[in-house]
């Protein structure tokens, strides 16, 4: 008679001992933030832009309008700083 060998699938092999593995937890995260920029729009903003093509090309038709007002003279360089910027530099005066 062959021995019958029953396991349960949710039984792991006692060759695989993850307790003496040593994992890095977020080795490559530096590296995964460096190559994404990911920003959540607002839902009353994202119906505005149906792509995220029209939302980049939203974006610099902003950046080139700043950007032609500041060659003018018309806005001071540190307006498209963020507020917290701007709230942290009058805070030290």
């Amino acid at each position: 008679m062959k021995k019958s060998n029953h396991r349960n699938s949710d039984d792991i092999r006692p060759e695989y001992d993850f307790a003496s593995m040593k994992g890095v937890r977020g080795k490559y995260y530096e590296q995964y933030r460096k190559g994404t920029n990911v920003v959540l729009l607002e839902p009353d903003v994202a119906e505005a832009f149906p792509t995220e093509n029209a939302v980049n090309e939203a974006l610099r038709g902003i950046l080139s309008t700043t950007r032609a007002v500041r060659r003018t003279g018309g806005l001071p360089d540190r307006t498209l700083q963020s507020t917290s910027r701007r709230s942290k530099s009058r805070t030290r005066r």
